[in-house]
C-alpha cells in the first residue's frame, strides 16, 4: 500500500514569505470565516459594574462562544485587564483559550491577545510605571524605550501579542481628561519619546499600536470625544508629525484610528487619512484597529452611517481592518452588506491579507506554534491553584526602572531656597494626595482602571503613601498629617485643623493633585474633563488659608494635568510637580524634598498663571501671545521646558561654524555647558526655532532639537549640534511641506522662557519642498572636556 502523506498546508510553509501564505489561507476560506479574523471578542466584559470603554454598557453583548469560534475568531481582548487576576492563572485560562479557538475551527488558526500598557501591562500584580506626562518630563528617550522593552517582555511571557499604547496625541486644550496619557504640547517631544517607546515595545516582540489617529487631542472645549474643528494646517504641522515619525523610525504593526470628527469627517471613516496618507504616502504596512466601538459610533454619534452595515462598509473601504474590542459591525451585518453587494469582498480580503500577514510573523500559522506561555514553561498544568503566586510582573528590575523614571521626571516648578529641606523637626504633611496609595496613579493602571471595581481585592503592587515615603525619607522628624480637604469635595470642614497644623509645624508639605479615573469617576482620566484649570474642589482654599498660616508651604502636586496655583506661584517656599509618577512615584518626590534627588525634569506642558484661559500652549502665534487688543492674558506661570535643580550650570563659548545655509542645508554651531554647582544634575539643552516672516502664520517658536545631559560637579561639556534646514518646514499655503529662504532665529534654550543664546540665522536659496523623507532631527556630540 502507498501511504503517501498529505502535503502540509501552503499557509503552514515557512519557506514561502508572509504573503504567498496569507493569499493561500485566504483562498481556502470562507466568506464566515474571513470575517471572523477581522473582530475580537471581549469575554467577561458586561454590563454589570463600571465602564472600561466608552458607552460599553450600550454596545457590550456577551458573545456566543458556540457559534463564533467554529469559523474562528481574529483578536482576544483584554483577557488580562478585563477583571483581577493572578498572572499564572492568566497565562493559564489564555492557553486553555487558545487551545479551545484553534481546535474549533479547521485550520487551527489562534487568536491574536491584546492589551492595555499605557503605562505598563494593565494587569493585577504589573509593575505601575509612571504615565506617558511624566515619560514627556524626562525628556529621556532612551529610558522610556527601556521601561517599554520591560513591558513588552511582561506581555510576551504570559501570552499576549499586541499593546494598545503608545498615545501620539499632542495636548491642545490642557482642560482634556485624557491630557496624563499624552507625552506633552510639543509635537517634537511627543514623537520622540513615542517612537523609542515604540522601539522598545517592538524589541520585545510585542505588537506596538500607535493611537489615536488623528486629531483626538484637538477637540472643543477639552471635551472628551467632542468634534474637532482645527485647520488642515495645524493637523499637518502639529498633529500629524509625531506619528509620522514613530511610522517612520519606530515601525510598529498597527495604528489604531480615533474617535474624532475633524470638520465633520470622523476618523474611522476617513480613506485619505487611513490609507492615503497613513498607507499610500508613509508606507505603513501593519493593522489598522478600530478604537474600541469606534466602528459603531459613525451611526451612534457621528451620524454617518445608517445602520451597522453601512458602519462597517464606510470603516472597511476607508482602512479599517479590526474591529474591536468585540464583534458588533464586522459580524451579522459586514456578511450582509456583502451579500447585498453594498461591500465587494475584495475589501474584506485586502483587510484579511494584513492580518493573516500579521499573525504569519507572530509564528501563529507555523505548524508547530506552540501555545504555552513563557511562564508556563515546563510547569505542571493539571493542578492550576499551585501556579497561584508563582510569576511575578513587578520583579525588582522593573521596580528600580519604575523608580528611575520617577526620579527623573520630577519637575522643580519654585524653591526660594527651602527645598532640599533641612532636616525640620516638625512637618506638618496635609492635604487629599497625603495618605492615599493610589494617588500616583493615572486612569490606566490597573488598580484604578479596574481594580476600584473589585474593592475586596487586594491592590496587587506595593504603592507607599507620601505618608510612608517621607516618614521614611525623614526619620527624626515628627510628622502630623491632617488630610484638609477631599479631592474634589465641597466640605471645608477639615480646613482648620490644617491650618492650625501648619502654625505648629517648621514647614508644611501640601500635597495636592488629583484622582485619577474613568468617566466621571475621578478629576483626570478617559472622560473626566475640567470645566477649567482651577484646582479640583476646595484645594484652591486650603492652598490659600495655609499660605497666611505663616509656616512655609511646599506645594507638591499628585496630577494628570497641570492647573493654575494662584498665589504659591510667588508665595509657596516651593513647587514641585509630579505627573502620576507611578508605584516609586512617593519615594521620587520624597527624595527630591531630602536633597537625595536631584529634580532634572522639565515640563511637558505649560502651567497657566490663570484657571480659564484654555486652549492656550506655548506653541502659539502671535495673535494668541499677550497684548493690548485682549483683557485676558494666556502667559504661562511656567512655560514648557521649566524646571530646575539644586545645582547650576553655565552656558558659554557659542561658536557658529554655519549662520547661513541653503533650503537644502544645515547650520553648525557649538558652545560649552559646565555644571557650576556642587552636586551632580542634569541640564536639559533645548532648540527652538522663531520664524519672524513666513509665507504663512507661524508659532513664535517651535521646539527642534532636545538633548538631557548630565553631569558632576565641576564638569565641562561641548555641545556640538548640526542643524539641517529641513527642521524649518512647515505646511505653505498650497498645503505641500516646504523650507522656504528668508531670516530664522535660533534660540539655545534652558526652557521655552529661558533663552541662553539667540543666533541669527539665514536661509537662502529657492522655496524646496520636503515630504516625509526629510530630515527629522539634529544631530547632537556631547563630549566631556
Amino acid at each position: 500500500m502507498n501511504h503517501r502523506q498529505n502535503p502540509a498546508p501552503a499557509w503552514h510553509d515557512t519557506s514561502r514569505s508572509a504573503e504567498d501564505r496569507a493569499d493561500a489561507l485566504i483562498a481556502a476560506m470562507t466568506l464566515r470565516e474571513k470575517t471572523a479574523q477581522l473582530v475580537g471578542v471581549w469575554v467577561g466584559a458586561s454590563d454589570e459594574g463600571g465602564e472600561v470603554a466608552p458607552h460599553q454598557h450600550e454596545m457590550e453583548a456577551p458573545p456566543d462562544l458556540d457559534e463564533l469560534l467554529p469559523h474562528g475568531l481574529g483578536q482576544l481582548t483584554r483577557p488580562f485587564g478585563t477583571a483581577p487576576v493572578d498572572p499564572a492563572l492568566g497565562a493559564l485560562s489564555l492557553l486553555r483559550s487558545q487551545q479551545l479557538i484553534t481546535a474549533a475551527n479547521r485550520f487551527g488558526i489562534p487568536a491574536l491577545a491584546h492589551e492595555e500598557c499605557l503605562a505598563g501591562f494593565a494587569a493585577w500584580g504589573a509593575t505601575a510605571y509612571p504615565v506617558p506626562l511624566s515619560w514627556g518630563a524626562a525628556f529621556d528617550p532612551d529610558l522610556v524605550r527601556e521601561m517599554a522593552a520591560a513591558i513588552g517582555r511582561d506581555l510576551r511571557a504570559v501570552g499576549v501579542h499586541q499593546g494598545l499604547a503608545p498615545v501620539l496625541d499632542v495636548v491642545r486644550d490642557a482642560r482634556w481628561g485624557r491630557v496624563e496619557e499624552t507625552i506633552g504640547e510639543d509635537p517634537y517631544l511627543v514623537g520622540t519619546v513615542a517612537t523609542a517607546y515604540v522601539q522598545g515595545l517592538e524589541s520585545a516582540g510585542i505588537v506596538a499600536t500607535l493611537k489615536h489617529f488623528a486629531g483626538y487631542s484637538a477637540s472643543r472645549a477639552g471635551r472628551n470625544l467632542a468634534p474637532v474643528s482645527m485647520g488642515p494646517r495645524e493637523r499637518a504641522d502639529v498633529i500629524l508629525p509625531p506619528f509620522e515619525m514613530a511610522v517612520r523610525e519606530g515601525r510598529p504593526r498597527s495604528v489604531m484610528h480615533a474617535y474624532t470628527d475633524t470638520d465633520g469627517l470622523p476618523s474611522a471613516a476617513d480613506e485619505a487619512l487611513l490609507t492615503g496618507l497613513l498607507r499610500d504616502t508613509w508606507g505603513f504596512t501593519g493593522t489598522l484597529v478600530a478604537d474600541y466601538f469606534g466602528i459603531a459610533f459613525l451611526k451612534v454619534l457621528h451620524g454617518v452611517a445608517e445602520d451597522w452595515s453601512d458602519a462597517a462598509g464606510l470603516a472597511l473601504a476607508s482602512g479599517v481592518d479590526v474591529e474591536l474590542p468585540t464583534v458588533k459591525t464586522f459580524g451579522q451585518p459586514l456578511l450582509d452588506a456583502v451579500g447585498s453587494g453594498a461591500v465587494p469582498e475584495q475589501l474584506i480580503d485586502r483587510a484579511l491579507r494584513r492580518v493573516l500577514v500579521q499573525k504569519v510573523r507572530l509564528g501563529l500559522l507555523d505548524a508547530d506554534w506552540n501555545p504555552v506561555p513563557e511562564i508556563l514553561a515546563g510547569a505542571d498544568l493539571s493542578t492550576p491553584q499551585k501556579l497561584r503566586g508563582s510569576v511575578d510582573l513587578d520583579p525588582p528590575a522593573n521596580r528600580a526602572l519604575a523608580a528611575e523614571l520617577a526620579e527623573r521626571a520630577v519637575v522643580l516648578l519654585r524653591n526660594d531656597g527651602s527645598l532640599p529641606l533641612a532636616r525640620p523637626r516638625r512637618i506638618a504633611l496635609i492635604g487629599p494626595n497625603a495618605d492615599e496609595p493610589t494617588a500616583v496613579l493615572g486612569c490606566y493602571a490597573f488598580p484604578v482602571h479596574v481594580g476600584g471595581q473589585h474593592p475586596q481585592v487586594p491592590l496587587g503592587i506595593e504603592l507607599p503613601t507620601l505618608r510612608e515615603a517621607l516618614e521614611k525619607e525623614f526619620p527624626d522628624s515628627e510628622l502630623r498629617v491632617v488630610r484638609g480637604v477631599t479631592v474634589d469635595g465641597t466640605d471645608p470642614g477639615g480646613i482648620a485643623e490644617a491650618v492650625l497644623a501648619a502654625r505648629e509645624a517648621e514647614v508644611v508639605v501640601l500635597a495636592l493633585g488629583d484622582r485619577a479615573g474613568l468617566f466621571g469617576r475621578g478629576t483626570s482620566g478617559e472622560g473626566c474633563d475640567a470645566p477649567t484649570l482651577e484646582l479640583p474642589g476646595l484645594q484652591q482654599r486650603l492652598l490659600d488659608e495655609l499660605l497666611d498660616s505663616g509656616t512655609p508651604v511646599v506645594l507638591t502636586l499628585l496630577a494628570g494635568r497641570p492647573y493654575a496655583l494662584g498665589r504659591a506661584v510667588t508665595e509657596a517656599a516651593a513647587i514641585v510637580q509630579c505627573f502620576f509618577p507611578g508605584e516609586a512615584g512617593t519615594q521620587a518626590l520624597a527624595g527630591v524634598l531630602s536633597g537625595r534627588v536631584n529634580p532634572s525634569g522639565r515640563l511637558p506642558v505649560s502651567v497657566p498663571a490663570h484657571p480659564g484661559v484654555q486652549p492656550s500652549t506655548y506653541l502659539a502665534a502671535r495673535l494668541a501671545q499677550a497684548g493690548e487688543v485682549s483683557s485676558t492674558d494666556p502667559t504661562p506661570a511656567y512655560g514648557f521646558g521649566h524646571g530646575l535643580g539644586y545645582t547650576e550650570f553655565a552656558w558659554s563659548g557659542l561658536t557658529m561654524e554655519t549662520a547661513d545655509a541653503g533650503t537644502d542645508g544645515e547650520f553648525a554651531f557649538a558652545f560649552e555647558l559646565r555644571n557650576t554647582g556642587g552636586r551632580s544634575g542634569g541640564e536639559t539643552v533645548q532648540l527652538y526655532l522663531h520664524d519672524p516672516v513666513a509665507s504663512v502664520v507661524q508659532p513664535v517658536q517651535r521646539l527642534v532639537g532636545y538633548r538631557r545631559i548630565a553631569a558632576e560637579p565641576g564638569a565641562r561639556h561641548r555641545v556640538e549640534v548640526r542643524l539641517p534646514a529641513d527642521l524649518a518646514s512647515f505646511t505653505g499655503r498650497d498645503g505641500r511641506r516646504i523650507v522656504e529662504p528668508g531670516a530664522l532665529e535660533l534660540r539655545i534654550s534652558a526652557s521655552s522662557t529661558d533663552v541662553r543664546f539667540a543666533v541669527p540665522l539665514r536661509l537662502t536659496g529657492p522655496v524646496r519642498p520636503v515630504d516625509h523623507t526629510r530630515r527629522l532631527h539634529p544631530a547632537f556630540t556631547v563630549r566631556e572636556l
